[in-house]
């Protein structure tokens, strides 16, 4: 029998069963249109990265996943987590076997984020998308304006 102490940091990361996710720090770049210092994208995007990815302004952001080489992707786990402020976020998630030329769209998904109710929306997608080079996130954090930042806990992908 083997034995491993975990972390509570470790501990949280497993909420989303494991299924070979793809080491993004060595496959692909990241482009994000905002960034608060405070929140950097790899706290999202790399397992032991932090607690989550914040805009530095508000109004809609991208992410964009740039892949070193084509990737084949079949599983999309994102995690959104609001605990102070209510809102209805929107987020598009799309990819491209181009290199960003041309982009098919995978998901438009809309959540209300409530502090009394909902503060956590988790979605995980099984796709099959082969040759992928860019996936891009675009999150427009509040449809009826409003100050609020986008942020993002978790991407993951396999």
């Amino acid at each position: 029998m083997k034995k491993r102490i975990i972390s509570n940091a470790e501990q949280q990361a497993a909420q989303l069963p494991d299924d070979g996710w793809l080491d993004l720090e060595q496959i692909a770049d990241v482009e994000v249109t905002s960034e608060d210092p405070a929140a950097p994208i790899e706290s999202a995007l790399v397992p032991a990265g932090g607690s989550q990815w914040r805009a530095a302004e508000p109004g809609e952001q991208t992410i964009r996943l740039i892949f070193v080489r084509p990737q084949s992707i079949r599983r999309i786990a994102l995690e959104f987590v609001e605990r102070q402020t209510e809102r209805t976020q929107q987020f598009v998630l799309r990819w491209s076997a181009d290199g960003g030329t041309s982009f098919q769209e995978l998901v438009r998904q809309q959540w209300n984020f409530s502090p009394q109710g909902a503060t956590q929306e988790t979605e995980d997608y099984r796709v099959d998308l082969a040759d992928v080079t860019t996936l891009e996130l675009k999150i427009t954090p509040d449809i009826t304006g409003g100050e609020a930042r986008a942020t993002l806990t978790r991407w993951r992908l396999a």
